[in-house]
């Protein structure tokens, strides 16, 4: 879908360089403008997402003093296992 900025941009473009007017020319290239900067964002949109974060993904602080404590549990019998030497 973002490809079809690039081909309006390019007949903008081709607008400006054909008309005889001056004021259309001017029209002509900003709506150029435009369009190529639509590209690039679709472009860009494309190829590495969207602009915002993905919130679903962040552990709130509850969450990590659970996984912190299951951690040091898991950590704690090992440890003592290490340092009864039988």
């Amino acid at each position: 879908m973002y490809w079809l900025f690039l081909l309006l941009a390019l007949g903008c473009f081709a607008l400006a360089l054909k008309t005889p007017s001056m004021g259309l020319m001017a029209l002509s290239l900003l709506g150029t403008l435009v369009f190529l900067l639509a590209w690039v964002r679709g472009l860009y949109v494309a190829r590495f997402g969207d602009l915002q974060r993905d919130t679903h993904a962040i552990t709130d602080p509850t969450e990590l003093r659970r996984l912190r404590e299951l951690a040091e549990q898991a950590r704690t019998p090992a440890a003592q296992g290490e340092s009864d030497p039988l």
